[in-house]
């Protein structure tokens, strides 16, 4: 697949310099093409932008992502403008030295005001395109091998059927809060794959999670950077408030 430059695709840049830019990302578009979605993706912006950007990282559709946010989750990205900063960046992920929040809103009230998740993730063995945990009782032969996962949560604001929570995730598995959190009965509002199937509050035409905190070093440099919870999720708390 040949990777094609689009100008029209909007970039919210929050910073740059000579190894890395950082993008707000907006909802409802994907991070890098796919066969199913060859075009109309950030990075399809980010070369249009950065031609320099071919070829840095492992996959040529992938290039300088270090890691990704799901389709409908928005908030903060960064990505690798060189090599260098590239292998530099990977290694802080895989480490876990990346401190990430996340502002979610799920179902339901917590009794307690926080709480730690942790499972082994595994690709499901019923849907290429989904997770599943890894649960022992019913993998005893082992024929299934996840991968940790953990994640740590916070209540910030309780509504009536709602909670609005900020999210650490520990590790950085494929969907790993949104099966994290539906595994304990409180799924991501608005989550098509893992969620509920009920009629969404205040208008929310998507799933209400938001990448607000990054924190990272570079070489010798420490960066942190934050995104406030966006206008289409403000307006549903908003509302959620009135209740």
């Amino acid at each position: 697949m040949k990777l094609k430059s689009d100008k029209s695709i909007p970039l919210k840049i929050i910073y740059e310099d000579g190894d890395v830019v950082v993008i707000n990302k907006q909802p409802d578009i994907s991070v890098h093409p796919s066969i199913n979605e060859p075009g109309g993706t950030l990075v399809n912006a980010l070369i249009a932008r950065y031609p320099g950007l071919r070829g840095i990282g492992e996959d040529p559709l992938r290039p300088g992502i270090i890691h990704r946010l799901d389709k409908d989750t928005s908030g903060i990205l960064v990505v690798a403008k060189n090599q260098k900063t590239f292998d530099f960046l990977k290694k802080e992920w895989q480490s876990g030295r990346v401190i990430k929040k996340y502002f979610a809103l799920v179902w339901g009230r917590f009794d307690k005001t926080n709480g730690e998740i942790k499972s082994e993730l595994a690709r499901s063995t019923k849907d290429f395109r989904k997770r599943m945990i890894v649960r022992p009782e019913k993998n005893k032969s082992k024929k299934i091998t996840g991968k940790l996962a953990i994640t740590e949560y916070k209540v910030i604001k309780k509504y009536q059927n709602f909670s609005l929570i900020e999210v650490y995730p520990k590790t950085g598995r494929t969907h790993q809060i949104r099966i994290h959190m539906a595994s304990i009965g409180h799924p991501i509002v608005g989550d098509e794959v893992y969620g509920a199937k009920k009629e969404l509050p205040g208008g929310l035409k998507r799933q209400f999670l938001h990448a607000n905190y990054l924190s990272f070093s570079l070489f010798n440099k420490k960066m942190a950077f934050e995104a406030d919870i966006p206008e289409d999720l403000e307006q549903v708390l908003a509302k959620l408030g009135k209740e």
